[in-house]
């Protein structure tokens, strides 16, 4: 039978991290137009997820403005600014980023050390990298955790009354200030039931993702599995394992309705995050 799903104050809930500011012990560098545009190795960490005082929704690196090509900033002419920052046009030879860099100004107290310091718009950039590594989508936050245990927990997915998914060997991915994911193999989903989708999102601590879509008891959900075909080196366990957004289905772990997590992901917040 189909659980029936409401919001309480016992629902699990997304809780990010409060944000913070600390010095980073690795060597950034920001690639833009082919060059080197930051090359610092007394970045600040900004650890900020979700909407802020500052551009971005992700953690970042700051830069003293000695490690920046500042000759490659000039002040953005656009009326839309913010108050704790100095919006910037970054052009290297031809290629131009507007408002793809900003030097703090005015951050609030909690913020002081980040004064003058300078930022990218991470999309924007050809590549940011730690040490000789190349990073995705944000910063990776030190104090973040990624775990992935295998498991023979029972666990059964479910979408207008039809079993979607069942199995005794799931991987059980616990990652910090997130619900806990239900990692399947593909053998133990039906998969006749499922669409692949272009979608494709990038997780700094799991690698690229590829999304299907699933048709069960008279709805269609998009995108409501995903897979990592090739995780990054940190998280092989997940290579090819199939996960269900948890918001989004009835999961059932050990004969019991898990109740829908409230995140980012779920269908009735607007705030969204890309990746799971």
């Amino acid at each position: 039978m189909t659980g029936k799903h409401t919001v309480s104050p016992e629902q699990p809930r997304f809780g990010p991290l409060a944000p913070f500011v600390e010095p980073s012990p690795r060597w950034v560098r920001v690639r833009f137009g082919g060059e080197i545009v930051a090359d610092s190795r007394r970045a600040l960490l900004l650890g900020q997820i979700g909407p802020g005082p500052f551009p971005g929704y992700g953690p970042t690196y700051y830069f003293p403005q000695q490690d920046v090509r500042m000759e490659a900033l000039a002040p953005d002419a656009s009326q839309d600014q913010r108050p704790a920052v100095s919006y910037q046009t970054l052009r290297v030879g031809t290629q131009v980023a507007e408002r793809g860099a900003w030097i703090v100004k005015a951050p609030p107290p909690a913020f002081a050390a980040l004064h003058g310091m300078v930022s990218f718009r991470w999309e924007q950039m050809d590549g940011w990298y730690e040490e000789e590594e190349q990073i995705f989508v944000h910063a990776r936050i030190p104090y973040h955790r990624v775990d992935v245990l295998a498991s023979s927990r029972h666990v059964r997915v479910a979408l207008g009354g039809v079993t979607l998914a069942e199995t005794r060997r799931p991987h059980l991915l616990f990652e910090t200030y997130l619900p806990t994911r239900y990692y399947i193999p593909p053998e133990d989903v039906r998969m006749e039931l499922l669409t692949p989708t272009a979608r494709r999102t990038q997780c700094p601590y799991k690698g690229v993702a590829c999304y299907w879509s699933a048709t069960a008891g008279g709805q269609t959900v998009e995108d409501l599995v995903w897979s990592y075909p090739d995780p990054i080196r940190e998280n092989p366990k997940i290579k090819g394992l199939l996960c269900f957004f948890n918001e989004r289905v009835d999961l059932h772990v050990d004969g019991e309705l898990q109740p829908r997590p409230l995140t980012p992901w779920s269908q009735d917040v607007e705030e969204r995050y890309e990746h799971p």
